[in-house]
């Protein structure tokens, strides 16, 4: 629990009795790379803590998956239909290494939500920030060249180019994978 707590602490200071209360609602999973903690259509009930590893989330948009974002060790993920609106998914969650976790169902986070302001201050903290990167990225799609895209990428998620397929990256910043090839070629 070393990165989620170090983690949780940096976007907000927990306290340890709150760090216990989440603790208890948590199961230790272990995934090989390329599992689906999240599938588009299914109800998955979980969110997940990531301890090691990383993952990505797409959409499957015409057969193509398109790739929306990165998490690695110490962050959450989870369907936020299924947390905020009781529908099942509309994207994937992937493994894209193994990954040591903590899943906590749904349910019980939404009871620490609501029961314990610290933890919910943190869940605000990290909805927060995440919507910001999603802003951030839209515009950089929309507004910036290729090559800007690329840099503010590198800037954003420093460890994912060293980690993860770079057809995943491409995906992401909507350009071609020989595109991002020539790119890094000539970086």
């Amino acid at each position: 629990m070393k990165n989620i707590i170090q983690s949780i602490r940096a976007a907000y200071p927990v306290s340890d009795t709150s760090i216990q209360a989440l603790e208890a609602c948590l199961t230790l999973c272990h995934f090989p790379k390329r599992y689906l903690l999240v599938k588009e259509n299914i109800f998955c009930k979980y969110a997940y803590f990531i301890e090691e590893g990383m993952t990505r989330s797409y959409w499957l948009v015409d057969g193509e998956e398109i790739t929306t974002s990165f998490a690695g060790e110490g962050s959450i993920v989870f369907s936020m239909d299924e947390l905020y609106y009781q529908k099942v998914s509309e994207e994937f969650v992937e493994t894209l290494e193994e990954v040591v976790a903590y899943r906590i169902l749904l349910t019980d986070l939404i009871h620490l939500f609501e029961t314990n302001i610290e933890l919910c201050n943190w869940g605000r903290i990290i909805h927060q920030n995440e919507y910001r990167r999603l802003h951030r990225s839209h515009k950089e799609r929309l507004t910036l060249p290729a090559k800007e895209r690329y840099e503010a990428f590198k800037e954003q998620f420093p460890d994912v180019c060293q980690r993860v397929n770079l057809g995943f990256i491409a995906s992401y910043l909507g350009i071609t994978l020989s595109t991002l090839s020539r790119l890094r070629a000539n970086g």
